[in-house]
């Protein structure tokens, strides 16, 4: 099929997928295989080998994330409902002093933002906002919207969030070299973004009068040690265990010769899904079992983290059935080849393509992987170091955090629980977001040329 076909099908593909979404509000998942079924017998897959065409994509995808996105949800759901949340913030706000309050959300965020999808994040933290807001005499909106921002950029940058992971599975991407990277890159970026909040916050903004009315009834809990809380050491330490566990076993592979002793178990206890199943474990005795919890119970916390991601894995499998589908049939080659005539240098095509995707259809995890179909081509014609492919695959999540507005969930939830005004939400969140994504970017191509 000639080139300027198969970029007419990707390009008519791309529109419609849009217009599903965004016109007809079909749902991602729904939108996502139909564009895939129809974009593989448009390009001319027999029917016979339609199915394997669009559950192979959907197979390989869900084979390598579903495992961990539910690992890390379940995690993320022992801290939540144990209390764990509020005990790392009642320990940030007194660390940081009553005038660092904000600082101390940042930082909340940041910890419980790693296994906590970002939605669940904002409806956790919020509360506890409130509170603060109310009883340190603070604006909602200079206290949250940086606590929302960091949320997010954890959410976009760092496993085991489904865009990189999803993303990493796609590129053959170690997500422990991604971690090692990346988590410097999401620090940096946060405060970047909490500086920028400051200018975005500095005029007045109205809120509306349901969020005047939860602020007024508020009350704030978390500058007190509480005995029906964790302590908020066990928390960070439970967050922070499979993280560290992917990232010895990705140092050991790199570092230690074959034949030292504990390098096998090391790589072992570093595959991810094995990582956050140890954290899984570490979680339900340590803030279930230990502290009263039957097993029964921590067993129903467990599988309560479950439905709540379902439609999250469903969406990124369907993603990858349509990112198989424009590598399958050359489209994502022809489109790659087109962007490259553009004389962009791959990491700022992988950034720009996602940005862009992102700005049109809003979900950041729908513009990752259909960005991966898209370059999957040039990458494996790159010879790109393992660093380098980690790189990339944060660049293409700093262009799916930014540019959020209006066709984005996120927008929603966020200006919703601030009780900001949908032209309040552009003049804030939606430059913050943006803010954040080119700082990524800036320090992404900063670290390029050494590594």
């Amino acid at each position: 099929m000639e080139m300027l076909t198969l970029l007419m099908l990707g390009a008519g593909a791309l529109s419609i997928l849009l217009l599903l979404i965004l016109v007809v509000r079909m749902p991602p998942f729904v939108a996502l295989l139909l564009v895939a079924t129809g974009l593989a017998l448009a390009a001319g897959v027999p029917v016979e080998q339609l199915t394997e065409a669009i559950e192979g994509g959907l197979g390989k995808t869900l084979g390598h994330i579903a495992v961990i996105i539910a690992l890390g949800a379940m995690i993320g759901r022992m801290v939540e409902l144990s209390g764990g949340a509020e005990a790392l913030a009642g320990y940030m706000v007194r660390r940081f002093g009553q005038r660092r309050v904000p600082i101390a959300m940042m930082f909340t965020a940041f910890g419980v933002g790693i296994p906590v999808f970002f939605e669940v994040g904002v409806i956790m933290l919020m509360p506890l906002a409130y509170g603060l807001a109310r009883s340190r005499g603070l604006r909602l909106v200079s206290l949250a919207l940086p606590m929302c921002a960091v949320l997010l950029v954890v959410h976009a940058l760092l496993p085991p969030h489904p865009g990189m992971v999803a993303v990493a599975g796609e590129l053959g991407i170690d997500i422990g070299r991604m971690l090692m990277l990346g988590l410097p890159i999401a620090g940096l970026t946060s405060v970047a973004i909490f500086l920028a909040s400051k200018v975005l916050t500095r005029r007045h903004l109205a809120i509306s009068d349901d969020v005047a009315a939860s602020l007024t009834n508020a009350t704030s809990t978390v500058s007190n040690e509480s005995p029906a809380l964790p302590r908020a050491g066990l928390v960070a330490s439970l967050i922070a265990l499979p993280i560290a566990l992917i990232m010895l076993g990705t140092l050991a592979s790199m570092l230690m010769p074959e034949s030292a002793m504990g390098r096998s178990l090391l790589m072992f206890l570093g595959i991810p899904y094995v990582a956050l199943m140890v954290g899984v474990l570490a979680c339900a005795y340590l803030l279930g079992i230990r502290r009263g919890m039957p097993l029964a119970t921590v067993s129903e916390v467990l599988g309560s983290a479950i439905p709540g991601v379902a439609m999250v894995i469903l969406v990124t499998g369907a993603g990858g059935a349509f990112a198989r589908v424009l590598v399958s049939t050359g489209i994502g080659g022809a489109l790659a080849e087109a962007l490259q005539s553009t004389g962009l240098p791959l990491l700022l095509m992988a950034f720009s393509v996602t940005l862009l995707l992102r700005a049109a259809q809003g979900p950041t995890t729908v513009a990752l992987m259909t960005t991966a179909g898209i370059i999957a081509p040039l990458v494996a014609e790159a010879s790109l170091s393992a660093s380098q492919l980690a790189l990339l695959g944060l660049a293409m999540g700093a262009g799916g955090m930014a540019l959020s507005h209006v066709n984005d969930p996120g927008f929603w939830i966020v200006t919703r629980m601030l009780g900001l005004s949908v032209a309040d939400g552009l003049r804030t969140w939606t430059p913050l977001t943006t803010v954040g994504g080119f700082v990524a970017l800036i320090l992404i191509l900063l670290l390029w040329p050494w590594v």
